[in-house]
């Protein structure tokens, strides 16, 4: 028999489908004391991996510069048998080239201003990228969670 943790988890298309529809990705870096540098931002999907861009002198830089571990949560749900989540530990991998920036910028604001498009899309992600870094997530650890699979048995 199943145990509930094994009942609730996502499978890999669940959970790539959750992590695309959801808006907000929860960053978790760490400070040089040991402390936890918490932000929420805007991500997107790029090649099947999240990522997302910020400015180069933000702390989540310059803590991923120092060291890349990163843990990240994508979550919703009101109320307790809605649940659903997705949390992962991993390695941020940083890249300041205004090629891969503009790019990311570019997936995220198809994601966010859909009804931006063309040369319209292409500058708006160019003045984006600028003074950024993009971050990719490479997980090592993947959690999941999707409380209506138990249909109300808690």
């Amino acid at each position: 028999m199943a145990n509930r943790r094994d009942k609730i988890r996502m499978t890999d298309a669940e959970r790539e489908t959750f992590v695309a529809e959801q808006k907000s990705l929860q960053v978790g870096t760490l400070n040089r004391d040991g402390s936890v540098h918490l932000t929420t931002l805007w991500y997107a999907l790029v090649d099947g991996r999240i990522a997302f861009e910020t400015y180069q002198k933000s702390q989540k830089i310059r803590n991923l510069e120092r060291d890349p571990r990163v843990a990240v949560l994508v979550e919703t749900g009101d109320s307790y048998g809605e649940l659903r989540g997705v949390s992962i530990n991993g390695t941020a991998e940083l890249d300041a080239d205004p090629a891969a920036v503009t790019g990311v910028a570019r997936e995220v604001m198809k994601k966010y201003q859909p009804g931006l498009e063309g040369d319209a899309l292409e500058g708006a992600a160019k003045q984006l990228a600028a003074k950024r870094t993009a971050v990719f997530i490479k997980p090592d650890k993947i959690m999941s969670w999707d409380h209506r699979k138990l249909s109300g048995g808690y």
